[in-house]
C-alpha cells in the first residue's frame, strides 16, 4: 500500500517537526487519515469533525498541513469554502499545504479546486500511497518556492513580488502559482498597474477566472470603478455562480452608493457560500440599512452562531442586532446583545470603536426600559466626539441611526440638526458617501438636504481654490482650503490642499507653515475609511488570495 516511497514511510527529513490537522465529519475516514499522517512521520496530528472547529483552530494555531473533507452533510458550507475564506481573510499562511478530499469528482468541483490553487485533491476511495504522494509533491512545491515564502515571513514584500514576477516571466516551475501570489502582493503594495499587468498576462497565457477577477480588483484598487464593474460583469456573464465575483460587484456598488444593488450582489454571494461569516455580515448589514429587519437579524444571528469565536466576526453585527431588537421591542434579546458587546469590550478595552458600540447599545437598553432622560444623556456623550480623529464614517452612520430612532420619543430636533449638519460637513465628500449616510438615517428628507448642502459647500470650496489657482494666487487657494478643512474636518478639502501644496510649493511664500498645518490635518482626518456601511474596504472579502503577514 505504501509503494512509491521507496521503502521509507517518512515523506522527508523535516516532517517529524511538522504539524497536521485533519478536518472530516466521518469518524472512520478521519481516523484513517490521522493514522496515515502519523505513519508519514508528522510529529503532531490534530483532528476535528466540524468546519467551525477547524476554522477556529486554524485562526489560532499554525499547521504545516491540512487535510480537509469537501462535503460536510450537517453543515451548509464545504471544505473548499473554508479554504477560500481563510485565504481571503488572511488566516492561512501560504507555506501551509492544504489537501482536499472529496467523495465524488464532478466537473464543478474539479474546476473549483483548480481555481482555489489547492495543493492536492483526492477522490474517495484512495490509497495511503496516493495521499502521501500528493502531500510529498505539495511539500516539494513549497520548497521550490521557499525563497518567496521566506521573503514573506520577513515582510520583504518587494523581494517576494519580484521573485514571483521573475518565475512567471521565465515560466519556471510552478509559475502560475507564483504569478497568483505575486499579483496579490502587488495589489497589497498599492502597485495596482503592475498587478493589473500581471493578472492580464496570466489571462493571456492561460485564461483563468481568478486572474480575470484580479484585473477587476486592480481597477477597483486604482479607483477605476467603471472599468472594475465592466470586468466583473463580463466574468459573471460567463460564470454567474462565481461567488467571489458577486462579492467584488458588491464592493463596486457600495463604492458608488448603490446600497440596495450592493445588497443584492452580496445576497447572491451569500446564497452560494451560506456559511461564509463575512458575507453573512455584509448581506445582513445592508438588509438592516434597507430596513428589512427580520432578514437582517436572521443573517447576522447566523454569523454570530457560526463565528462568535472567530476573528472574522465583526462586532458591528451585534450592534445592528441590538438595533433590530430595539425596533422589535424585544427587551430581553436587546440586553443579551448588549452583554455580548460588553464581553468584546472587556477583551479589547483600548478599542474606541467597541466602546462606541457599547455606548449605543446602552442607550437602546436605557430607552427600552423607560429611562429616557438617562438615554439622552448617554447619547450626547456619544456624539461629542464628532470632530475628533477617531470619529469615522462608520461612527457617523451609527450615530445617525441612533438619533433618527430617538426623534420619535422626544429627542430635541434642534440637537439632531446640529449634530447632523456637523456630520454632513465632515463626511460629505462624495455622492456615494452621502447615500450610505442617508441610508443610515432611514432616508429622512432633512438629512438628505443637509448632506446635499454640505457636499455643495465642499464643491464650492474646491472650485474657489481652483479659481484662485488660475489667478496664480496659490497661497490664497491653499489658505482658503485649510481654513475650511480646519472648520469642518472634511478630508476631501484637506487632501486638495495637499495636492496644491505639492504642485505649487515653490510659488507659495511661507510654504512650510502651510505644509505643517496640512500634514497635521491629513494625519487626523484623511485616514481612509475601512468600512462603508459595514463593508470592509481594506481588501477583506476581495475575492482574492490575501497573503499572510
Amino acid at each position: 500500500m505504501f509503494d512509491g516511497f521507496e521503502g521509507n514511510l517518512k515523506l522527508d527529513e523535516e516532517v517529524e517537526h511538522d504539524s497536521a490537522l485533519v478536518i472530516d465529519s466521518n469518524s472512520a475516514s478521519r481516523s484513517i487519515s490521522t493514522q496515515n499522517l502519523r505513519t508519514f512521520g508528522f510529529g503532531t496530528v490534530r483532528q476535528v469533525s466540524r468546519l467551525i472547529d477547524g476554522r477556529n483552530m486554524l485562526e489560532t494555531q499554525r499547521f504545516n498541513l491540512v487535510v480537509c473533507d469537501y462535503n460536510f452533510d450537517a453543515e451548509a458550507a464545504s471544505g473548499l469554502q473554508l479554504l477560500e475564506e481563510l485565504r481571503r481573510e488572511n488566516m492561512l499562511p501560504y507555506s501551509t499545504v492544504f489537501v482536499m478530499i472529496a467523495s465524488e469528482a464532478t466537473y464543478a468541483q474539479v474546476a473549483e479546486a483548480a481555481e482555489s490553487a489547492l495543493d492536492g485533491y483526492l477522490i474517495k476511495p484512495f490509497s495511503a500511497n496516493s495521499l502521501g504522494e500528493r502531500i510529498k509533491e505539495a511539500r516539494q512545491r513549497k520548497r521550490v518556492l521557499s525563497p518567496i515564502f521566506e521573503a514573506l515571513e520577513q515582510r520583504e514584500y518587494d523581494t517576494a513580488a519580484q521573485l514571483c514576477v521573475e518565475r512567471f516571466e521565465s515560466r519556471g516551475m510552478y509559475w502560475l502559482y507564483a504569478a497568483r501570489i505575486g499579483a496579490e502582493l502587488l495589489l497589497r503594495q498599492k502597485r495596482n498597474d503592475d498587478a493589473a499587468a500581471l493578472f492580464k498576462a496570466v489571462v493571456e497565457a492561460k485564461t483563468v477566472p481568478w486572474a480575470r477577477l484580479g484585473v477587476a480588483r486592480a481597477h477597483f484598487a486604482d479607483g477605476e470603478i467603471a472599468k472594475a464593474r465592466r470586468a466583473v460583469e463580463d466574468l459573471l456573464e460567463e460564470d454567474p455562480l462565481n461567488a467571489d465575483a458577486h462579492d467584488v460587484m458588491g464592493r463596486v456598488k457600495m463604492e458608488i452608493g448603490q446600497v440596495e444593488e450592493a445588497r443584492k450582489s452580496y445576497e447572491t454571494a451569500t446564497s452560494l457560500t451560506p456559511e461564509c461569516i463575512l458575507r453573512l455580515q455584509h448581506t445582513g448589514t445592508l438588509s438592516f440599512y434597507s430596513r428589512e429587519y427580520d432578514k437582517a437579524a436572521d443573517l447576522l444571528q447566523q454569523a454570530w452562531n457560526i463565528g462568535k469565536r472567530s476573528r472574522l466576526f465583526d462586532v458591528l453585527s451585534m450592534l445592528l442586532i441590538a438595533f433590530v431588537r430595539y425596533e422589535k421591542q424585544q427587551s430581553g434579546a436587546l440586553q443579551i446583545a448588549l452583554d455580548n458587546i460588553k464581553r468584546f469590550t472587556e477583551t479589547y478595552p483600548q478599542s474606541q470603536r467597541l466602546r462606541r458600540f457599547k455606548g449605543i447599545a446602552e442607550v437602546l437598553v436605557q430607552i427600552s426600559q423607560g429611562r429616557t432622560r438617562e438615554g439622552f444623556r448617554l447619547t450626547r456623550e456619544l456624539y461629542a466626539d464628532v470632530l475628533k480623529p477617531a470619529f469615522d464614517l462608520e461612527a457617523a452612520m451609527n450615530v445617525l441611526s441612533l438619533l433618527t430612532r430617538l426623534l420619535s420619543i422626544g429627542f430635541p430636533q434642534d440637537d439632531f440638526e446640529a449634530i447632523g449638519r456637523k456630520i454632513a460637513q465632515r463626511f460629505a465628500v462624495t455622492r456615494s458617501a452621502n447615500q450610505v449616510m442617508l441610508s443610515a438615517a432611514m432616508n429622512r428628507a432633512d438629512v438628505e438636504a443637509w448632506l446635499s448642502e454640505a457636499l455643495n459647500d465642499t464643491s464650492r470650496a474646491a472650485e474657489n481654490a481652483v479659481d484662485l489657482t488660475l489667478k496664480e494666487d496659490y497661497k490664497g487657494a491653499v489658505e482658503s482650503l485649510l481654513i475650511y478643512g480646519e472648520q469642518t474636518c472634511n478630508a476631501r478639502v484637506i487632501e486638495l490642499a495637499g495636492s496644491l501644496l505639492k504642485r505649487h510649493r515653490d510659488k507659495i511664500e511661507g510654504v512650510k507653515s502651510f505644509i505643517d498645518t496640512q500634514g497635521v490635518l491629513s494625519r487626523r482626518y484623511c485616514v481612509p475609511s475601512t468600512h462603508i456601511a459595514g463593508i470592509r474596504r481594506s481588501g477583506r472579502s476581495s475575492g482574492g488570495m490575501v497573503l499572510k503577514a
